[in-house]
């Protein structure tokens, strides 16, 4: 199962949107399965580095397979680890608020990235988004502990 074109074009209009209702100026990323980038758009006003970290999120949510919020404890916890990792892929690792893994069918099909607004509102829009369009939003904690959802736990 992939993720089409349509597909994150559908999810980057509806992030937008979102951004507009909110009076925010977003930047929004959504990637593949592996991590590459299928759509990117920065709105009017929004800051300029803004795509390139709505990228880094979206990157993230989809190789390590959950949301970026859900790596913050493992980067407290080994930050060397944690850094000499974040420089191994094609885009940084981060773990913050504002990348959510993009999962239908319970397969991982790409990921969402925002950036623009406060971290809690750039986690709130992907959530938002995804559930809105019927993705699935929740993701196995590491080490096989209980179910997580996304942006909550």
């Amino acid at each position: 199962m992939r993720l089409t074109l349509a597909e994150a074009d559908e999810i980057v209009a509806a992030a937008q949107k979102r951004g507009q209702d909110i009076g925010k100026a977003f930047s929004v990323a959504v990637v593949d399965g592996g991590g590459f980038l299928l759509v990117v758009k920065r709105s009017d006003r929004a800051r300029p580095l803004t795509p390139n970290i709505a990228i880094a999120k979206a990157y993230t949510s989809a190789v390590m397979e959950r949301p970026t919020s859900m790596l913050r404890d493992w980067a407290d916890s080994n930050p060397g680890f944690f850094a000499q990792l974040s420089t191994m892929g094609s885009q940084p690792i981060v773990a913050t608020l504002g990348g959510v893994t993009v999962k239908r069918d319970g397969e991982i099909i790409g990921g969402l990235g925002v950036s623009g607004g406060t971290a809690a509102e750039d986690e709130q829009v992907c959530l938002d988004v995804l559930g809105s369009l019927g993705y699935q939003l929740d993701f196995q904690a590491w080490g096989g502990a209980k179910q997580q959802e996304a942006g909550r736990g």
